[in-house]
């Protein structure tokens, strides 16, 4: 039996990356997406082959999956990790940011689940893995835009399970909690760049500390921990619909659900 292939989106870096090796190890022949492919030359030195794909452009993503059908016949696998938070306050943040948001959380997201369905369908074998968050079921201090992504992550990947089920093809959610990368640097910058001054500025600063404080700090999880458990979604018969994994991941959303939205609220205004 020929190796399954696997497509990663969000490789240069953190999750995406460890997954990429995570995968190489177990057997896989992977190749890993991203805009820049000399982010990844030290995977191509791990038998991981890199490939430049572009979520937010069509072209890009119709060539790189062209490109992987031509050279191995199929893609068995569909991890769709890339994505980052676009964090700000909804009346400052401009309407071409949010749109953007959306392009690179979600509509990236399933334009390529539309381009490598087929495949999938003809094999009657695939495994799609959407990389949501904690934030798809709980919400923060300004991450209006970023948590309505995720949100529909949840529900469009609810759908597609069971429109994707009769084929043979799995629907999987890994909703990682607090992870050691740059994702909250980055999400903090944003905070600061647009809702620093004005009327949300103490909240939003506030917020922005917090969140640089944190994954700054020792408490997060490693990304190699939500890399292992694709690694375990993917090889398994009957894989679970739902992984929710990593720091605070089931706390928050236990209390959340146990508490209420108003309590929930009050914890979110007094710690974020």
């Amino acid at each position: 039996m020929s190796q399954k292939v696997v497509l990663i989106t969000g490789a240069s870096s953190g999750i995406g990356k460890e997954a990429a090796i995570e995968l190489k190890n177990k057997g896989f022949t992977v190749y890993a997406a991203a805009r820049r492919i000399d982010k990844m030359q030290d995977l191509a030195t791990k038998g991981i082959r890199p490939i430049s794909l572009d979520v937010t452009n069509d072209e890009s993503m119709i060539q790189a999956v062209n490109e992987i059908l031509k050279k191995e016949g199929k893609i068995d696998i569909l991890v769709n990790n890339a994505g980052y938070g676009s964090y700000g306050a909804v009346e400052d943040i401009p309407m071409e940011e949010a749109r953007r948001q959306m392009e690179v959380n979600v509509f990236g997201l399933a334009r390529l689940i539309q381009l490598v369905v087929p495949s999938m369908r003809k094999n009657k074998f695939g495994k799609i893995v959407n990389v949501s968050s904690m934030g798809g079921k709980i919400w923060t201090n300004f991450g209006g835009w970023y948590h309505a992504t995720k949100f529909a992550v949840e529900g469009l990947s609810d759908c597609l399970r069971l429109e994707l089920e009769p084929f043979g093809i799995d629907v999987i959610v890994v909703e990682p909690g607090g992870i050691k990368t740059d994702w909250g640097i980055i999400a903090a910058e944003n905070l600061k760049k647009v809702s620093a001054k004005g009327p949300y500025a103490q909240a939003a600063n506030k917020a922005a500390e917090g969140m640089v404080k944190n994954y700054t700090g020792n408490q997060l999880s490693k990304p190699e921990l939500i890399a292992r458990t694709i690694g375990k979604a993917v090889t398994v018969k009957r894989p679970k619909t739902r992984y929710l994994v990593g720091f605070m991941a089931k706390p928050m959303v236990f209390m959340k659900t146990v508490f209420g939205d108003r309590a929930y609220d009050r914890i979110i205004k007094r710690f974020g």
